[in-house]
């Protein structure tokens, strides 16, 4: 999936949750959705497709692991 496909997975969603190393980015995408830059800077790796992992659990959109962020969304 590249970065049009990504940008079409986040409709719908209500948040987005990048993680890259240790950082962790939440977008509220109830306010809209990211620009196109933003877009690819959180979900799309160095090879120009959707980074991994990626989930869609309901309405919020993991990108990335982080271990308290999943914990936190799967419960």
């Amino acid at each position: 999936m590249g970065p049009r496909d990504a940008r079409a997975l986040l409709e719908g969603a209500s948040e987005l949750i990048a993680a890259k190393g240790k950082k962790v980015e939440r977008i509220d995408l109830r306010k809209g959705l990211p620009d196109k830059a933003t877009v690819a800077r959180l979900m799309i790796g160095p090879s120009g497709n959707l980074r991994a992992p990626t989930l869609r659990v309901g309405r919020k959109i993991l990108v990335g692991f982080d271990e308290q962020s999943y914990r936190q969304v799967l419960g």
